[in-house]
């Protein structure tokens, strides 16, 4: 722990009253952008494959933890090793399978002792949710969250049984935004049938273990080096695609989803 240590050293020393300007005048407000951005970069540095990237990134989300610990331990509300306790104690206490005497076989077991276990402690803690999906973050991206409200109602048994239900729920959902759309609706309307559909749609994707947040990167990545391919070829001939015709681009597109292979970019 000798890095650790000298790691929240340094941070108090950068918020000490002749430490770092900038350092000083930061609050958890202002630093919850960061927290979102570094998690980000580490995900880029797991697909990149690169592991120097990846220490580096998870060194950024690190320093994000001890900061905010640094800026509660100056008003003693707690300190760094107290956010350590309070992990350490809740791994021991949601694995029961590891350190007492509960048996699980297998990842789907685990997973239902954990949420039971959280029940157990939000009563014992006297919290006031009323709800299994109250703790489900608002701050995660939509794609994110549905996956998480759908598997945490799948916990307690209100799931389809069978993928073809899955499926057809989601063709029942295209017909009723094409519906909305050909009909005319507001505005709001439309936009709660696209919701519908977008969240049938993650439903298909948990139930068939795909992260939906991870395949629409993917095709995001995808659709990108494809249009970076149309870019090039049209600079070739002196043309950008302001100056392209939509037929030129089109055919460039067919052109690159050959030149293309892979998970990322075919």
């Amino acid at each position: 722990m000798r890095e650790f240590d000298r790691l929240v050293e340094i941070m108090s020393r950068l918020r000490a009253p002749d430490g770092c300007p900038w350092d000083r005048e930061q609050t958890h407000e202002t630093l919850k952008p960061y927290l979102i951005e570094e998690a980000y970069e580490v995900l880029d540095a797991i697909d990149s494959g690169d592991d120097r990237e990846l220490a580096d990134e998870l060194g950024d989300v690190l320093l994000q933890v001890v900061f905010h610990a640094q800026l509660a331990s100056e008003t003693s509300r707690f300190t760094v090793d107290d956010v350590a306790k309070v992990i350490s104690n809740k791994l021991e206490r949601r694995h029961p399978h590891i350190f007492g005497d509960v048996r699980a076989d297998d990842a789907a077991t685990v997973s239902r002792n954990w949420e039971a276990i959280k029940r157990e402690e939000r009563k014992d803690n006297g919290s006031r949710r009323t709800s299994l999906l109250d703790g489900i973050s608002r701050q995660l991206p939509a794609l994110m969250r549905a996956e998480n409200i759908q598997r945490k109602a799948a916990l307690v048994g209100f799931d389809w049984d069978r993928l073809e239900e899955v499926t057809g729920k989601a063709k029942e959902e295209v017909t009723e935004f094409a519906d909305a759309l050909e009909k005319g609706d507001a505005a709001s309307h439309i936009e709660e049938e696209f919701g519908d559909l977008l969240f049938s749609l993650v439903n298909i994707a948990r139930f068939v273990g795909i992260s939906p947040e991870g395949a629409l990167t993917k095709t995001n990545q995808k659709f990108i080096s494809r249009f970076r391919f149309i870019e090039k070829k049209l600079e070739e001939q002196d043309l950008t695609p302001e100056d392209a015709s939509l037929e030129q681009m089109d055919k460039l597109w067919k052109e690159a989803k050959g030149h293309f292979s892979g998970a990322t970019d075919g």
